[in-house]
Order: C-alpha cells, then sequence, then structure tokens
C-alpha cells in the first residue's frame, strides 16, 4: 500500500558526548568527547557566531585537498590515537564506541544518524517477535549495535575490512559480544545477489550508501547508478512482515523526496508509513540548523 510521505527536520537530540558548537564560512566546529575539531561544511553560507578565539582554541583541523574527500588532518594540540565515546539508546543502555581521526575528514560515527538508532530500536523491541536486520554499508558498526542491543539478529555489510574490525572492536567495548552478530566484509551489491538466491530473508535494512565507492575486489558504486538496483534486490529479500527499511543518503544532489519516492516504489505492496527529510544538527552557539543528509525511513503500521 503506498503513502505519501511526510517531511522532517530529524534531530538526534540525545547526545551528551557530541556537540556541534558552530558553523559559519565554510566550517563547521564540533566536540566528540572532550576534543574540538574544525571540518569543512560547504553548506555553512552565513557567518561563525562564536568568536576567532573559540575557533582557534580546537585539538585538529582538516585541511582539504582539491580531491572531493581528499586532505588531512593538521594537530593543533595533543590527541590519543583513540578515545571512548557513548550514546545513551533509548532506554537500553549506552553504546560505547572508539572514535579517531580519518584521512576521509571523519572520526568514526555520523553524529545525526543517531536519531535512526533510536528508531529502529524503538521498533524491535515493540515487536515481540524475532528480528532479522541487514545492514548494508555497516562502517563502525553502531546502526548494528543499536539493533541487537534491542534483540534482534544482525548482518552487517561493509567493504573495508578496516572499518568491520572498527565496528568489531565497538561490538565488545559495548558488552555486546555475546549477541548475534555476522560480519561480513563484502560489496553490498554482490552479497545481496547471492542473499537473493539463497533466499535470505530480513525484517529490517538499514542502506547508508556513500555517494562513490569501491569494492574490495574493484567493484565501482555509483549511487545514482548503483542504488536502484541494489533497492530492487532488497525488495526481493525483505519478509513478508518487514518491520523498517531506512536509506540515508550523504553529499548528493538528490532530494528525500526523490529518495522516498524510490523506497516507496520497493514497499508499496506493503501496509506502512513513509517518512523523509533531512538529517540535522542544532548548533548550541546561535540555535541554527545545519542540514547532513537526506533520508527515508519506511515502518510498519
Amino acid at each position: 500500500m503506498n503513502h505519501s510521505p511526510t517531511f522532517t527536520l530529524l534531530e538526534a537530540k540525545n547526545w551528551q558526548d557530541y556537540e556541534l558548537l558552530d558553523s559559519g564560512d565554510g566550517l563547521k566546529l564540533e566536540r566528540f568527547g572532550k576534543y574540538i575539531f574544525a571540518r569543512p561544511e560547504a553548506q555553512a553560507m552565513w557567518s561563525r557566531a562564536l568568536p576567532l578565539s573559540e575557533w582557534n582554541n580546537v585539538h585538529a583541523i582538516f585541511q582539504p585537498t582539491a580531491e572531493e574527500s581528499g586532505g588531512h588532518w593538521v594537530e593543533k594540540k595533543k590527541l590519543p590515537e583513540k578515545w571512548e565515546m557513548t550514546y545513551p539508546l533509548l532506554n537500553i543502555g549506552k553504546l560505547k564506541f572508539d572514535v579517531m581521526t580519518t584521512p576521509g575528514r571523519h572520526l568514526g560515527v555520523f553524529p545525526e544518524v543517531a536519531s535512526h538508532w533510536d528508531f529502529m530500536a524503538d521498533l524491535v523491541q515493540k515487536a515481540n517477535r524475532p528480528v532479522r536486520v541487514l545492514n548494508l554499508f555497516g562502517y563502525t558498526g553502531l546502526a548494528s549495535l543499536a539493533a541487537v542491543a534491542a534483540g534482534a539478529q544482525v548482518t552487517h555489510v561493509d567493504a573495508s575490512k578496516k572499518s568491520v574490525s572498527w565496528a568489531r572492536e565497538n561490538q565488545t567495548l559495548s558488552g555486546l559480544s555475546d549477541k548475534p552478530i555476522r560480519w561480513i566484509v563484502e560489496d553490498a551489491v554482490k552479497y545481496m545477489q547471492r542473499e537473493e538466491k539463497r533466499g535470505m530473508k530480513y525484517d529490517g535494512i538499514i542502506l547508508d550508501p556513500p555517494k562513490f565507492g569501491r569494492g574490495p575486489k574493484g567493484e565501482v558504486w555509483e549511487v545514482y547508478k548503483s542504488l536502484p538496483n541494489l533497492f530492487e534486490i532488497c525488495r526481493a529479500c525483505l519478509s513478508n512482515n518487514p518491520l523498517f527499511v531506512i536509506a540515508t543518503l550523504y553529499a548528493v544532489r538528490a532530494s528525500a523526496i526523490h529518495v522516498a519516492q524510490a523506497l516507496g516504489e520497493i514497499m508499496k505492496k506493503y501496509n506502512g508509513n513513509m517518512d523523509s527529510g533531512e538529517l540535522v544538527t542544532r548548533e548550541t552557539s546561535a540555535n541554527r540548523l545545519l542540514s547532513q543528509a537526506v533520508y527515508a525511513r519506511w515502518s510498519a503500521k
């Protein structure tokens, strides 16, 4: 059954270890744990609210190169190789995970997607039945940990062996080592093609694809060309009684409406609700909203 999506500016409001301190002039100032970082943010087209002294009081600044995601960190104060952060997941407990600076300007967590963690953990808890969840492009595993902490069985897929190792370490940090997560280092499309042939079914699917990427054997991922095909394979791998499907897209020109319509195509035979919009973070300095990604998510009625 097809439903018109609602449009939402979705904030992750439960963070204590993360804070968007300020943004402007193409930059954002953030706190990860007790450490402060400045990173490029092209969409911050306004002026900075905090004085320059605050912006100079950082532990590291990311200096981009001409390449879209290239660059390096310039350390201004002594940083540990990695440090621990936590996220309070609903009434379940705290997720614990390591963060660190990486060559790709990220630190191992995308704080704005935490609202998805709460959303799906709540659905899994309330389902009162076994729930099988698939996390594609799972990165450092925080969505996988949220789902398994709520009681789901999880399959986590990422093409990066390093990211999967990091995710497994986060599982141990969170005290969830005894919980059922299958860790798969594989190209997402190839893995799903095999899952379809095997007749595997999932009650929940999380898709967090990059704009561009390569699989472990050189497989090319281009979001506009590759995502429609992956959506179709996901449709074939949905159970008869799915609980949710969540898709989040970063650094693309697609509207949330487009993502919702594409997702709606594969969910039209199911009775549920479609929500779409932007993942936003609110500054603590000037109370402005910074849009980080577009998303669409379907959930069962």
